[in-house]
């Protein structure tokens, strides 16, 4: 039962984190269901949508971290979707290198031998500058 208004007030601020945090998450989980699906289209749709979630949480957590903190649960919750992203990041980086590395076999640089991607030792045999990443 809440009895003052302190416990009040950190009723109401968890409620109002709530909503951006559950938008971040639902972005989350949308965008694993589109690279799942491999549609390009929704991937596009559901990063925007995450960028702005993700705004719009930070600018939440940032103020009720100046008006007396954010409760362990909802600080969690915040530390596992920012893992997911990075996960999520990590997963089209891979991705992205395991393309690249498909184009220089399937359509090589003009005027390159290429015998393998890969040196002996296992380091990329690659030129610099190919492919990009931005994250």
């Amino acid at each position: 039962m809440i009895t003052t208004p302190e416990e009040r007030q950190a009723v109401m601020q968890a409620a109002d984190l709530e909503r951006p945090l559950k938008g971040v998450e639902d972005c989350l989980t949308a965008l694993g269901v589109a690279l799942h699906r491999q549609d390009a289209q929704a991937v596009d749709r559901v990063a925007a949508d995450l960028h702005t979630a993700l705004a719009a949480a930070v600018d939440h957590f940032t103020r009720a971290a100046r008006n007396g903190g954010v409760p362990a649960v909802l600080r969690q919750r915040l530390a596992l979707a920012s893992g997911q992203v990075a996960a999520q990041r990590e997963a089209l980086a891979r991705a992205t290198a395991s393309l690249d590395r498909a184009m220089d076999v399937l359509m090589p640089r003009p005027g390159v031998v290429a015998t393998s991607l890969y040196t002996a030792t296992g380091g990329n045999d690659r030129a610099p500058g190919n492919g990009s990443l931005l994250a």
